[in-house]
């Protein structure tokens, strides 16, 4: 097909806003590739007043609506702000469904990691020989724990014009791709570093490992989430959308404002492209079981388990120098000294933060809905949360 749609690298800078949010109050991570067994670091109560005021300032950034859930040990709190809806003003509620983004990632990991449980895929198999054809040969290297762990050295995407307004992006919303189309598109040129070698967070590599789902599973990836971890957990309402644009059921509307000021509805947007690695709908409470059946050990094995909370080798770097954050298929983070993991994700109209103490003393998951693009402001509501919860 022609190539409209806007560069994947769009979603790539909007997820690596996420990371930079929680960076911008902590220190990230500490060296070493593996989570520390230290003493768990003091947590603050819950400040109920404070949790308000940080949801409900939805100025900053300029947001239509906003959900917060705090769980684990130390407390709980839940809470929600704005609008689902500017048209009918209805307010938002925790059970409104989101476009999660890249927190699809942490499903898609956890099948992959189940399969490798079950000796059908293997880590260290290279991605050719489970998908033959798809990528060249001079790529052989690459495998499947390198998709995972963002290490993998795949180019980055050619031909794809970036969206400069708002009013690009809704011109070509609704511009498709197979996933086959979208491989190629990252194929050109030789690998950017030795596989294994560097971290580089990219969205091409969940397209591959949802690709590995579909080729060993003998179905489309949705299903397979739906049957290992939607189903098992009862998380009712979170949807693996495949070629559907659209958001069905109760759910919070995204919007992008416009060059004259007003707000445009970018809810039914394909998401093609986003296959595997940022296509998922889920609600704040589902999010909240999956984190927390996760970390608990009730998806996989404990040694595959421990893989999620395990970050590549200290001299794996990301490009830009500073230390590798993310692991197979979760980030890192260490806000106030108490470390996090877990995932953010964000599409155009929505951005969401999903994590956990490694010991769930504090988990929590923040959904809202910024109104601009690639302003560098959408992540303050991250922020501000992640300092309330873990600062004493």
């Amino acid at each position: 097909m022609t190539p409209t749609r806007m560069s994947r690298r769009t979603f790539v800078g909007a997820a690596l806003s996420g990371a930079a949010a929680l960076a911008a109050v902590t220190v990230l991570p500490a060296r070493g590739a593996v989570a520390s067994p230290a003493p768990p670091t003091p947590l603050p109560s819950l400040d109920n007043a404070a949790l308000r005021a940080a949801i409900d300032d939805l100025e900053h950034p300029p947001s239509t609506a906003a959900q917060l859930r705090v769980g684990g040990t130390a407390g709980s709190w839940r809470g929600t702000s704005g609008v689902a809806d500017i048209r009918t003003r209805l307010p938002v509620t925790g059970r409104h469904m989101v476009r999660i983004g890249s927190i699809t990632k942490v499903f898609v990991a956890t099948v992959v990691l189940q399969l490798v449980a079950e000796g059908r895929v293997g880590l260290d198999t290279p991605v050719r020989r489970i998908l033959p054809g798809l990528l060249p040969a001079r790529f052989s290297p690459v495998t499947v724990a390198q998709l995972l762990n963002h290490t993998s050295g795949l180019p980055d995407h050619v031909g794809i014009p970036e969206p400069v307004t708002a009013e690009d992006v809704l011109l070509h919303r609704f511009d498709h791709w197979t996933p086959q189309e979208w491989v190629a598109t990252a194929i050109h040129g030789p690998l950017k570093f030795a596989p294994g070698t560097r971290q580089e967070y990219r969205g091409i590599n969940y397209l591959l490992a949802a690709l590995i789902i579909d080729k060993v599973t003998g179905r489309p990836y949705g299903e397979a989430v739906a049957a290992r971890i939607l189903r098992p957990l009862g998380l009712a309402h979170t949807v693996v959308p495949g070629d559907d644009p659209r958001v069905h059921g109760r759910h919070v509307h995204g919007y992008l404002t416009m060059a004259d000021g007003g707000l445009a509805d970018i809810t039914v947007h394909d998401q093609s492209s986003s296959r595997g690695e940022g296509d998922m709908v889920s609600t704040t409470g589902d999010l909240d079981r999956m984190l927390a059946a996760l970390f608990s050990g009730e998806l996989l094995p404990p040694d595959l388990l421990q893989l999620m909370f395990t970050l590549p080798p200290d001299d794996v770097r990301m490009l830009d120098g500073s230390p590798a954050r993310y692991s197979s298929g979760l980030q890192q983070a260490t806000v106030n000294g108490v470390t996090l993991w877990g995932k953010t994700g964000e599409t155009y109209g929505y951005k969401n933060a999903a994590f956990s103490t490694r010991d769930q003393r504090r988990r929590f998951v923040l959904a809202y809905n910024p109104t601009t693009a690639r302003s560098g402001e959408e992540s303050q509501m991250i922020v501000r949360i992640a300092d309330l919860l873990t600062r004493t």
